[in-house]
């Protein structure tokens, strides 16, 4: 299926590792232009080197942290400078802390809502006036299933989550009037680094190893098995496209329909 994306630009956070790195390969190997951020300098240029050999795409590293407004915005007038205009708008960069209500502290908290909402925010507020020049863009932010569900080592990330869904029916709302697409994906666990780190707090916390914290994350999926890094970017590529023209202002799932909560005591 040809996705139409080819010299289109994208401007893809948190992508030096895991999921966002996937998702900056998959849409540079459809055709688009990519500046690519996250925080360590090292990786991020190492990643874009190595996408752009495998692309033959111009891949720009962009050092910045989402948590602070003034590298978002450095970052994505660097993007437009380079380009000329942002199309796509994937965001990836953020993590929350696991663990239980009475040993969450309130700093875990603010990181987690910091990073991954208001990170969000800041990014989208940074890109979306130039879109509405454009008359278009999409917009798909990377969420988690957490936003969906309960799960009561993860809340954290849940809240954050929740907040990420909310503000993103509210702008597709917005801006999709001026041609301006905004959806969400929602994975469960992925296997990434991310998660192996979630996966030894996890077996810290319930007092089990890590083979059984694994365990316990399988059997919570009806599929039985830890969703890969390429399935989330192949699900944002195709959302991403023109050929989702369609589809605006949805939460789509990607987790294996895991419904019951991931850690159980």
């Amino acid at each position: 299926m040809d996705l139409n994306l080819t010299d289109k630009v994208a401007f893809v956070t948190g992508a030096s590792v895991g999921m966002g790195r996937e998702v900056a390969r998959q849409l540079a190997q459809e055709g688009c232009d990519v500046a690519i951020t996250a925080r360590g300098q090292d990786r991020l240029e190492a990643t874009a080197t190595q996408l752009q050999t495998e692309t033959g795409r111009s891949i720009v590293p962009l050092v910045g942290d989402m948590s602070q407004t003034a590298d978002v915005e450095r970052c994505v007038q660097a993007a437009l400078e380079q380009f000329g205009r942002i199309d796509i708008l994937v965001t990836c960069a953020g993590s929350s802390p696991g663990g239980l209500l009475e040993e969450l502290t309130d700093d875990q908290w603010m990181q987690s809502l910091n990073l991954k909402f208001m990170g969000y925010v800041r990014t989208v507020r940074a890109v979306v006036p130039h879109m509405v020049k454009q008359g278009s863009g999409s917009i798909v932010l990377v969420v988690g299933n957490d936003g969906l569900k309960p799960s009561f080592w993860e809340m954290t990330a849940g809240a954050a989550n929740a907040a990420d869904l909310n503000f993103a029916s509210s702008i597709a709302d917005q801006y999709g009037p001026q041609g301006i697409r905004v959806n969400t994906v929602n994975p469960g666990p992925v296997d990434t680094d991310r998660w192996d780190g979630l996966e030894k707090a996890f077996a810290r916390d319930m007092g089990v190893d890590q083979a059984e914290a694994r365990r316990r994350a399988e059997a919570s999926i009806p599929l039985g098995r830890i969703t890969q890094p390429d399935e989330v970017a192949s699900l944002v590529t195709f959302l991403a496209s023109d050929v989702a023209a369609s589809v605006h202002g949805a939460h789509i799932l990607i987790d294996g329909a895991q419904r019951k909560p991931l850690m159980e005591r």
